[in-house]
């Protein structure tokens, strides 16, 4: 299944609040589509795919890409779902969008992509690239990625910078002193909902 280009906001409908997807608000509270406005009730698959759908959209995964991070966190010793949301956070993408150097984690996918961002001083081009405590992150020297960060740093995505990143604006330079604690992780999703959905496929 490849990655979702299609509308972010009948999404955000759908599943609620996605801060890595998009930064609009929608003008209907309800799910899209014609029976949208009935109130059905949600089978337990129902509830337990509607986390992992919240998961796949925020980060911009696939199914086999979340899959395999879903696989990762039960090899690591501790709480499988907060070892899951660690490894996604840790994405340079989603690094990226939390300093506020881009308004979303697409946005932020696409500065990585086209080679703006670097890592100790070396281009990284690889938005799932896992970043590691002592990593520092900053934009490549050039005019012209200076201007695309800075003009993102005006509007940022999230208003607070999490307590393992330390951004300095000046630079444009962020160092990741630690993991990500789970009360900054901005998305509201029960994370043991998603470890069950894939506990006969992981």
């Amino acid at each position: 299944m490849s990655r979702y280009r299609g509308p972010r906001l009948r999404i955000v409908r759908r599943l609620g609040e996605l801060p890595g997807l998009s930064r609009k608000q929608p003008k209907h509270a309800y799910p899209p589509g014609q029976h949208g406005q009935e109130r059905k009730k949600k089978t337990e698959y129902g509830v337990r795919l509607e986390e992992k759908q919240k998961l796949r959209f925020n980060y911009g995964l696939t199914e086999r890409q979340l899959l395999r991070y879903v696989r990762q966190a039960r090899r690591v010793k501790g709480s499988t779902g907060l070892v899951l949301l660690q490894l996604l956070e840790m994405r340079l993408d989603n690094t990226v969008f939390r300093t506020g150097m881009a308004p979303t984690i697409p946005a932020a996918r696409q500065l990585v992509r086209h080679g703006h961002i670097t890592i100790n001083g070396k281009v990284v081009s690889i938005p799932s690239y896992g970043c590691r405590p002592g990593e520092v992150i900053s934009v490549k020297d050039s005019e012209k990625s200076r201007k695309l960060v800075e003009q993102n740093l005006e509007f940022p995505g999230l208003a607070n910078t999490p307590s393992h990143l330390e951004f300095e604006k000046a630079k444009l330079t962020a160092k990741i002193n630690g993991v990500v604690e789970r009360e900054w992780i901005a998305l509201q999703v029960n994370e043991l909902l998603v470890v069950e959905y894939y506990s006969r496929q992981a």
